[in-house]
């Protein structure tokens, strides 16, 4: 079964055409990033024009990449939230008229679900029967949030962030320190060398028990603007240490900070829930420093790791596709698509 795959939920242009849910045969990812880095953020009028423009030219590039005509694709999958509402309607608009034009079964994916869906993106990986229930770590710009797999289709949400998503957190800590946008990969590069434990930031809800809003353990749940205002208090006083040499210390406290606070309620989460395995999927998984801390979490817990491959980590249509196809494959019926979905839950 082939799957022609649409993502345009924020910045990044992508179609993908994946073979029964699993084999990707073509994948291809127009990014904006150069158009909104003088910004310093994603620029939604920006990233609808562009997405305007790339949208045919990545489509064709898809389905000739994966060696495929028009008229072999089986079904047409595209993101219909969450995201940006004027980035979304591109996607969809060019999906319907494509679903339209070639009389094909037309179904709409959940952002999300993509993200938690790519790690079986990686043929080494068993099918998804084999590895659920798992604990995934969805930890995006946009998102954070822990999350019950028990199948495809089935999740639960257990925990999320109560402001800030991390990679906004990562963003935001590297504006005020004068790096570069996307802020993740830029601290990753400046905390090369630095002192993870120089500086002790808070990792942000660290003990008391009860219920957040929406009913959910505080104690799974995670907070970020400690974070950032302990790092703008710190350079408030202390201007200096971006120009003395204590950059590289700065970074590297920040970000430990902030991935220390994701281990502590991925840890906990895992055992209470008792399974044996664990994933991280979205853009701040490609995190060298993450995946080591990862690593060592699984030999702690004696469980198994699967991190999404680095290169359906961020924004990418495979992952839609992919969704669409094993959704497919285990008899669920195509989702409608009736509009676009800015706040779409999970399920």
């Amino acid at each position: 079964m082939l799957v022609l795959g649409i993502e345009t939920s924020c910045d990044e242009t992508a179609a993908a055409v994946v073979r029964d849910g699993r084999e990707v045969l073509s994948h291809i990812v127009l990014s904006q990033v150069a158009a909104h880095r003088p910004y310093g953020g994603v620029v939604p009028e920006i990233a609808s024009r562009a997405h305007v423009e790339a949208v045919a030219p990545v489509l064709n590039d898809a389905l000739e990449k994966a060696g495929a005509h028009w008229d072999e694709v089986d079904q047409i999958a595209v993101t219909h939230g969450p995201g940006l509402a004027s980035s979304l309607m591109i996607g969809v608009t060019a999906a319907r008229a494509l679903a339209l034009r070639l009389n094909k079964p037309l179904t709409g994916v959940n952002h999300l679900a993509g993200h938690l869906y790519s790690v079986f993106l990686d043929p080494a990986i068993g099918e998804p029967e084999s590895v659920c229930p798992m604990i995934v770590l969805l930890v995006t710009g946009g998102h954070t949030m822990l999350i019950r797999m028990d199948s495809v289709s089935e999740y639960q949400l257990l925990g999320q962030t109560l402001d800030d998503a991390v990679g906004e957190a990562l963003d935001k800590g590297a504006t005020l320190m004068g790096l570069g946008y996307p802020g993740g990969p830029e601290i990753e590069k400046a905390a090369v060398g630095g002192d993870p434990g120089r500086y002790p930031f808070p990792r942000g809800l660290r003990g008391g028990r009860g219920e957040v809003a929406g009913g959910l353990p505080r104690e799974r749940c995670f907070s970020y603007s400690g974070l950032k205002t302990s790092l703008l208090y710190v350079l408030r006083d202390h201007p200096e240490h971006l120009t003395n040499g204590e950059l590289p210390h700065l970074a590297a406290s920040y970000q430990e900070a902030a991935f220390d606070a994701l281990l502590d309620r991925l840890e906990r989460v895992v055992r209470e829930e008792g399974v044996k395995h664990f994933a991280c999927v979205g853009g701040v998984a490609k995190n060298k420093r993450l995946r080591a801390k990862l690593e060592d979490l699984a030999d702690r817990l004696d469980a198994e790791l699967h991190v999404a491959p680095m290169t359906y980590c961020t924004d990418n249509a495979a992952m839609i596709a992919g969704v669409a196809g094993a959704h497919a494959m285990h008899g669920l019926p195509p989702t409608p698509v009736d509009d676009v979905h800015p706040n779409l839950p999970l399920y």
